[in-house]
């Protein structure tokens, strides 16, 4: 559609730049015939916003918590308002660093074909919005945190140190795609810190499980760059060990977030609705390889929401019904 607009624009260009502008025109657009850029709408800012950070992908790191609340619930009093303030620290923890991450990268975004349509390579968000959208999502989640209980505020701002330090790593190592499955583990993790109070294992194996699902839909995704990475002296799995090998780290990755999975649903004793949301779960994982092997990684921005969000989905909501079933 681009290339047929410029191509009908064209031939107007050539007759107004061989007709002399008026004498009057200055700087003003308007007075040179050229229409102005209308400035977007409150709205359109907020639905650029929204893209910018990819807000519907909140379903990566919400259904997790969720679980957590679902599974603690069982056996404590869980407020509506301590849920809610659960719901916003999750969302404006992720919104914060997604906004960083667009700021810190938008150079390599504009250079990478692949991300150059996103926001700020494209004029759509300056860099100042993104700043403003990024720090103000910084302060809900302090603010959420802090009504959440001082024990939750005093480690808000290591959760945030490690949710912007994905964001530099790639520039010195290939284990950033694990930082940021650490990142979205703090998910879990931090529910039941918050709701409890307590250091325990008990949550390790659903924090393990969201590092080893996130790490490996990272690596997948991060293949469609591989060149581009190298060529920027990036570092990711699949520069080092090659599409291939890149591949069968994140099947072992997905295989180890199954296995925790089992783990977490023995340990609380959970019903058989979450083992058909985990069975449910570990097919769409596998899905995902059977359409690399059949259609290869141009397939990758396909499958890779749709899936990981729906089986991401697809858990929470056994766990919600096996939770409804002890009522």
């Amino acid at each position: 559609m681009v290339e047929a607009r410029s191509a009908l624009d064209a031939p107007r260009v050539v007759e107004e730049s061989s007709s002399p502008k008026p004498a009057s025109c200055g700087s003003s657009p308007e007075a040179c015939g050229t229409p102005a850029r209308s400035a977007p709408s409150f709205w359109q800012r907020v639905i650029n916003w929204g893209a910018l950070v990819k807000f519907s992908h909140s379903v990566f790191a919400l259904p997790f918590a969720l679980i957590m609340l679902l599974v603690l619930s069982r056996s404590r009093d869980v407020q509506i308002s301590s849920v809610l303030l659960l719901v916003l620290c999750v969302v404006a923890a992720r919104t914060a660093a997604m906004g960083f991450n667009r700021i810190v990268d938008r150079e390599i975004d504009r250079k990478n074909p692949r991300t150059a349509g996103r926001e700020i390579p494209r004029g759509v968000v300056s860099v100042w919005e993104a700043w403003a959208l990024t720090l103000g999502s910084a302060a809900a989640f302090l603010v959420g945190s802090a009504l959440l209980g001082p024990h939750c505020l005093v480690l808000a701002p290591a959760v945030l140190l490690v949710l912007f330090g994905y964001s530099l790593m790639k520039r010195v190592s290939s284990s950033c795609h694990f930082v940021l499955g650490m990142a979205l583990a703090c998910a879990p993790g931090g529910v039941w810190y918050a709701v409890t109070g307590e250091w325990s294992l008990k949550p390790i194996p659903l924090m393990a499980a969201v590092l080893f699902w996130v790490s490996g839909f990272d690596i997948l995704y991060s293949c469609q760059d591989r060149e581009f990475d190298r060529t920027q002296h990036l570092k990711s799995i699949p520069v080092l060990l090659g599409v291939r090998g890149a591949i069968g780290a994140a099947g072992l990755l997905h295989a180890g977030s199954v296995a925790c999975l089992a783990a977490f649903g023995a340990s609380f004793s959970l019903g058989a609705s979450f083992w058909v949301g985990l069975s449910a779960f570990g097919l769409l994982l596998a899905s995902q390889y059977v359409a690399i092997y059949r259609q290869g990684i141009a397939c990758i921005d396909q499958v890779f929401f749709s899936r990981n969000g729906l089986a991401s989905i697809a858990l929470c909501v056994a766990v919600a019904v096996d939770s409804l079933s002890l009522t």
